[in-house]
This record gives structure tokens, sequence and C-alpha cells, in this order.
């Protein structure tokens, strides 16, 4: 019993000490290292990663009138998932270079798409899921906008 104890209490002190060496610096030079009980509920709770868009060209077009064309490059790292969103008035052509994409429109069912397939997204289109369904491989797409011109590529839901 007393050997259950000491291992016990063994195991109590090496949690602290690690919680200790795993603080901020400031933490751990004044000495409050905050127990569980005091780290915040959303310090305890992740969000998953989402994608980034960079642009890579765009060009009003010359024989349409009010129209642009945007190319961009989606990336999903490992796990991400992008906030449900839509992209105004634009039609877009959608590649998956690298990985694998599960993709909604609302009122369609769920797709997945892999590395070589492509898919299109009407104008008006609310995307309500777009995962990349890998924890260990990103998920890569190159996206082709043709959007009125001046009007914002990608709008997010309002969160809460």
């Amino acid at each position: 019993m007393l050997r259950g104890r000491f291992a016990g209490g063994l195991l109590a002190a090496g949690l602290v000490a690690a919680a200790a060496a795993c603080a901020p610096a400031t933490e751990r030079a004044t000495g409050t290292v905050p127990v569980a009980a005091e780290v915040p509920v959303t310090a305890a709770t992740s969000r998953p990663p989402t994608e980034t868009l960079t642009i890579l060209y765009e060009q009003a077009l010359p024989n349409v009138k009010g129209k642009t064309f945007t190319s961009a490059i989606a990336d999903f790292p490992p796990g991400a998932r992008a906030v449900p969103h839509r992209h105004g008035d634009a039609f877009l052509y959608v590649y998956v270079l690298e990985g694998t994409l599960r993709s909604r429109l609302s009122g369609q069912p769920v797709r997945t798409y892999r590395r070589g397939e492509s898919f299109v997204e009407p104008p008006g289109s609310h995307h309500v899921l777009s995962e990349n369904t890998s924890q260990t491989e990103r998920a890569k797409l190159l996206v082709i906008f043709i959007s009125d011109t001046g009007d914002k590529i990608k709008i997010d839901d309002p969160t809460g």
C-alpha cells in the first residue's frame, strides 16, 4: 500500500513538473503555471485547421464585359475543413491536384473527389462541406473562378 501511494505521488509530481516545463516562459519565470481547473475550456478544445486560398492570376475578361477570370490554389492541410461559404455569382471549375476532398453543395449529396478528378459549382451555390479526408496528407485544388468584376471570390458564412 505504501508503495502504491509513493508511486501515485511520483506520478502526480511528474505531471506537475511536465505542466510547468510546457508553460510559457513568463509563467515559468514567475511560477504562475495554471492548474488544470484554471485552463480555459477553449484552450482544451481545438478547431480543425482551415484551408488557405492563394490567388495565382487575376484578369478581367476582355471579351466579356464585367467578368473576371481568377485562378487560385486551395490548400487543405491534413484534417482541414473549410467554413461553409459561398462564391457569390461566380462559376467555379475545381481540379484536385493532390489528396482527397469531401464536398457537398446545399441540396446535393456528399461527394468525394480524388487526385485528377474535377467538378463545377454553379453561380449562387452554397458550399456546406469542404474537407480533407486525410489526417496525414495535404489536399490541393486548382480553382478557376469566373466572377463579376470587383466581387469577393469567397464569402464565409457568419459564425456563431
